[in-house]
């Protein structure tokens, strides 16, 4: 008897809709059966509730909880193939691991075109090519149509041929290309619209690799010993010590296999400089993948790399979901930054997604850093991920290190003290450029009344607003919310309205005063809104004139300035003394991290970080011993307090515009975890409920409930009953809640 074509057909599909809810939901099959039958992964097309919504097929059953006959049937399957098999794994491990609805992972894991019920497969343009009877000397059939000739001739000065676009621009048309391949001189081909590689050469690279120290030759010999297999190494470099030259070569090794390579960066402003030097370094396709791409792009990118036409894929955080057809390595640079966790919605974290996926493909695995977060290098300590080191900086000149200036009773100008004003002038003086760090955007972080010592602050949050100049408003950094400046202080009616502190529109402003004849350039989110803005700046500074750079933490996270050699703090105290317990460690990554823009090229580099504690023992370890003896004391102390690494966390978030209600389930979801733990002796423990480090934002009561572990799956096993038993009360459905595994911030 012969083979039937297709699987039974299931009477029952669990498909994961875009939802809150952590549950499947049953639907018939429609009439209608994919080529290759009912699997996990199908796209469809579902009625839910009075929508149409786009589900994913995560199950596949011959029964159902509820009467088949009142089960809604599928109104259309959208895929003739499933979605690709890794990113349904992956998508349901995060779901799993993070506590989240699957429909909703999947949702947020795929780009919104898919969502929307597009194909997954390639938009294509034409490409035209001149064929072996259109190369000869005279070609026939031309000697009436001068256009068609010359249209011949400029086809053949492009070996690889010319897409219809470049050959419309020349003032050509399509009737005189359809004309050329009627007469078989020109052949029209069909190719996809990202990643297309023309060059037919028979080497790899673009441009030779650069020659390796011999550090970097032994940290390469190491990650190419176990190119096969699961190898987890955190690569922990000084600031411009080639780590990048690393990375190149490593991938290199890779493509060579016939293996893809996923790249990942912490913003969105890191990927254009990082998508250049690869794309001037292979002749393969690079693809990028980020928010800043069209919806098109993206599903473009996303399916030249599922196809494997893209060898190489770069991206910030949510590339992790990058389907790969043939996964060969994954990098995670600057593996420390905190923009690799999602802070909202699916709080997933993509550096350790890279770890969980690099695992189920038995694939290297590389996290560079010059300033690794307490979590890897703990695991590196314990042997769990090989430990790599390069010391040396490619320029030959020794990290600058930390000089801490005392900002007691000092006039400030702009935030900046006479001595520090005057060493920008002498380095300017000797045609160099000057980084300014201040991470407070706006004029000033707020306005005060001098009179009666009014401070303007935001109705809807528990902040004050910032002032701005350009354009002049008032503005909350939390909540968006924008008001006009008033004309006298709404309190006792004084007009002096003063503002208080630096922000870079402030710095910028000062320091065009001082220094009329020196360009002054302003790098901050309000700065960079238009595309490409940042790319354009930087540009213009790499040219080497004499420049100053104001800007927040966008200029401390990998860009390479070679003729920057003094880096000034402007305040290193901003972020030292918060309520959360990584507060030290995340100020002292980004204190190392800008000054690592110092003294990368010819010349050594100089760092004055201006601060009120130049006493504090951890600032002082910072600056005389650097980063990794400081990292190495805040382990012990997170040690001694059964902190992270030492223990697992995870946090409840609850917010509502009533605080009373938020305090109240709060209080019930405190009381029944602490029964549920007493009862099981789990050795869990409930920490809470507390107000938020910032209880009113958005016009919103936030309350937290932390617990804590020694064991991950203990954690989870309480966090999966807590969810539980949210989804079960009706308090909570007046509140807006939310379970955070492995919390960056307390914020």
């Amino acid at each position: 008897m012969p083979d039937s074509p297709h699987p039974p057909v299931p009477r029952v599909l669990g498909v994961a809709v875009p939802s809150p809810l952590r549950r499947l939901f049953d639907y018939r099959p429609c009439r209608e059966t994919p080529p290759g039958g009912w699997q996990p992964g199908l796209r469809v097309q579902v009625p839910f509730g009075r929508r149409q919504v786009v589900g994913v097929v995560a199950e596949c059953r011959d029964a159902s909880e509820l009467p088949l006959s009142g089960l809604k049937p599928v109104d259309a399957c959208l895929d003739e193939a499933p979605l690709p098999a890794d990113w349904l794994w992956l998508c349901r491990f995060t779901a799993r691991y993070y506590q989240h609805a699957l429909g909703d992972t999947l949702h947020q894991a795929m780009p919104v075109l898919l969502r929307q019920g597009r194909a997954l497969e390639a938009r294509t343009r034409e490409r035209w090519c001149v064929t072996e009877a259109g190369r000869q000397d005279a070609p026939p059939g031309l000697s009436r149509a001068p256009r068609q000739a010359e249209l011949l001739a400029m086809l053949r000065q492009h070996p690889h041929g010319l897409v219809s676009q470049a050959v419309l621009a020349q003032s050509f048309t399509r009737e005189q290309l359809r004309a050329l391949v009627d007469k078989g001189l020109v052949e029209r081909h069909e190719e996809p619209l990202a990643a297309t590689s023309t060059d037919e050469g028979d080497s790899l690279l673009a441009e030779p690799a650069l020659p390796l120290n011999r550090e970097q030759a032994a940290v390469l010999g190491t990650l190419h010993e176990r190119l096969e297999d699961f190898h987890p190494c955190l690569l922990h470099g000084v600031t411009g010590s080639g780590k990048t030259e690393v990375y190149l070569q490593l991938i290199e090794a890779v493509i060579a296999r016939h293996r893809q390579a996923l790249v990942l960066v912490p913003e969105i402003g890191l990927t254009p400089q990082t998508l250049a030097r690869f794309r001037s370094r292979f002749r393969v396709p690079v693809v990028a993948l980020h928010s800043g791409l069209t919806d098109h792009e993206r599903l473009d990118a996303w399916e030249a790399a599922a196809s494997g036409r893209a060898p190489i894929v770069i991206g910030t955080r949510s590339a992790i979901f990058t389907p790969l057809a043939r996964p060969g390595v994954i990098i995670v640079d600057e593996e420390h930054d905190g923009s690799f966790k999602q802070q909202d919605g699916l709080r997933y974290h993509a550096r350790d997604l890279a770890v969980a996926r690099a695992h189920r493909h038995r694939i290297p695995l590389l996290l560079g850093s010059a300033t690794p977060s307490l979590e890897s290098l703990q695991r590196a300590l314990k042997g769990d991920y090989r430990h790599l080191h390069l010391t040396r900086r490619a320029s030959r000149h020794a990290p600058a290190r930390l000089e801490l200036v005392d900002l007691r009773g000092r006039h400030r100008q702009g935030g900046l003290i006479p001595p520090v004003i005057e060493t920008i002038r002498e380095t300017l003086a000797a045609g160099h450029q000057v980084l300014v760090f201040i991470n407070r955007r706006g004029f000033a972080p707020t306005l005060a009344c001098h009179a009666c010592g009014w401070l303007a602050e935001c109705d809807h949050c528990d902040a004050r607003m910032t002032l701005h100049r350009q354009p002049p408003l008032l503005a909350c950094h939390h909540c968006d919310r924008r008001r006009a400046l008033p004309d006298a202080c709404p309190e006792c009616g004084s007009i002096d309205l003063r503002p208080l502190g630096s922000g870079t529109e402030r710095t910028e402003e000062t320091l065009a005063s001082l220094f009329p004849e020196t360009p002054v350039h302003r790098i901050d989110r309000d700065s960079t809104r238009r595309r490409d803005a940042l790319e354009q700046v930087l540009a213009e500074v790499r040219r080497g004139d004499p420049c100053l750079l104001v800007g927040t933490q966008m200029l401390a996270k990998g860009h390479h300035l070679p003729h920057v050699t003094l880096v000034v703090v402007i305040n290193a105290d901003a972020g030292l003394y918060a309520s959360d317990f990584r507060a030290m460690e995340h100020s002292a990554q980004l204190l190392e991290q800008v000054a690592g823009r110092a003294g990368r090229a010819a010349h050594p580099g100089r760092v004055l970080v201006q601060t009120l504690h130049t006493d504090d023992p951890h600032l002082r370890l910072l600056a005389d011993s650097g980063y990794d003896a400081l990292a190495e004391q805040l382990l012990e102390e997170r040690r001694a307090a059964r902190l992270p690494p030492f223990r697992f966390l995870a946090l409840l978030r609850l917010e509502a515009p009533r605080e009373e209600a938020v305090a109240e389930l709060g209080r019930l979801a405190s009381q029944a975890l602490r029964d549920w733990l007493g009862e099981r002796d789990l050795e869990v423990d409930c920490l809470g409920p507390v107000p938020a480090p910032m209880e009113r934002r958005q016009n919103r009561y936030h309350l937290q409930l932390m617990l804590a572990a020694d064991r991950r799956s203990r954690l989870h096993e309480a966090g999966a009953w807590l969810i539980a038993w949210l989804e079960g009360r009706p308090e909570a459905r007046r509140v807006r809640w939310s379970l955070d595994i492995d919390p960056q911030t307390l914020a």
